[in-house]
């Protein structure tokens, strides 16, 4: 765990993780904002994603807006914990991939460029390790837009964006899966991407902003990897509340300071009956917990069954697959 102590740093970390420039020298716009050269920029975060401080420069995807996913758990022997996480991490598919705090104590998330991608590789990973795979879902999200603050304070959150999946064009899927991957940490970042696609340079930042303006491409900017930079204490809060509950619960749950992430999921008949999810990204156990306690005093969750699940490691943490990986080739 690293504490981010550089007041540039910091501002790098806390100014561009969404709405990064979408210009032929965007990180000149980032170092004229900063008071530095360009190069001082690049080597910045170039330092920050050897380090393992960030992921990349990039885009996170809306959830479902043009691919598939779910949120996926096997119950995992001890013993055996270190060859199953080995397989879930070898699907091309899963881009996370946590052990937590619970009998069901390996989650992943499965990605795919449709839904029958998805179903291949939970089958896969079902026969491979001889486990039983729950499959959750996604029926709505209220809040996935995840960010952190270095200087702390609570991140201040867009409201959710309406998605015009009419906006995709022909050539768009391969776009979205490198702008996944990354940015490339250069001088002129579009036009590197642009070649890698065959593009014109203006033709690749007129799709990128195309995309970001209906709300496909939900955050593009710096993506940081939470735990290097001390948040170490994860809790995933799953709820047992009816279905009909869940429209005003999850909203009031996803407004509550320190929850990151909250999103309905299906439940699994008999074995798994929770329907709200929520994440807290904490930087103690005992401050995960404060802001646990003060959700479940919110009147719309009252009395409302839950599950703490802390996550002890991270086996696997990248952007998702959109499209084979034949295809990227």
């Amino acid at each position: 765990m690293h504490h981010v102590t550089d007041p540039i740093d910091c501002r790098l970390l806390d100014d561009f993780q969404r709405d990064f420039p979408i210009t032929e020298r965007p990180f000149q716009v980032l170092a004229n904002s900063l008071g530095l050269d360009e190069s001082e920029v690049l080597n910045r975060l170039t330092r920050m994603r050897a380090t393992g401080r960030i992921t990349r420069v990039g885009a996170t995807i809306a959830p479902g807006a043009v691919s598939a996913s779910t949120l996926a758990a096997v119950a995992a022997p001890e013993e055996q914990l270190e060859e199953i996480a080995a397989i879930i991490d070898a699907e091309p598919g899963v881009n996370h991939n946590y052990q937590r705090e619970d009998d069901w104590n390996l989650w992943f998330v499965a990605t795919g460029p449709d839904r029958a991608h998805v179903n291949d590789t939970l089958a896969r990973i079902s026969r491979a390790s001889g486990l039983r795979v729950l499959d959750l879902r996604l029926v709505r999200p209220f809040n996935v837009d995840l960010g952190f603050r270095m200087s702390g304070g609570n991140q201040s959150v867009p409201r959710p964006r309406r998605i015009d999946r009419s906006a995709m064009q022909e050539g768009d899927r391969a776009l979205l899966q490198a702008l996944s991957s990354g940015l490339p940490l250069v001088a002129d970042p579009y036009a590197d991407l642009a070649r890698s696609l065959g593009w014109e340079e203006t033709v690749a930042m007129e799709r990128v902003t195309a995309l970001h303006a209906a709300g496909i491409i939900s955050r593009l900017g710096v993506i940081v990897r939470h735990r290097a930079l001390g948040w170490s204490a994860n809790a995933m809060v799953v709820w047992d509340i009816p279905a009909e509950q869940v429209g005003t619960a999850g909203p009031a749950l996803a407004a509550h300071p320190g929850v990151t992430l909250c999103y309905e999921r299906r439940p699994v008949e008999d074995v798994w009956p929770y329907r709200l999810y929520s994440m807290i990204h904490a930087r103690s156990r005992g401050e995960a917990l404060e802001v646990l306690s003060g959700a479940t005093s919110l009147p719309e969750l009252s009395g409302a069954r839950h599950k703490v699940l802390f996550s002890t490691r991270c086996f696997k943490q990248t952007g998702a697959l959109i499209q084979p990986k034949e295809a990227a080739a």
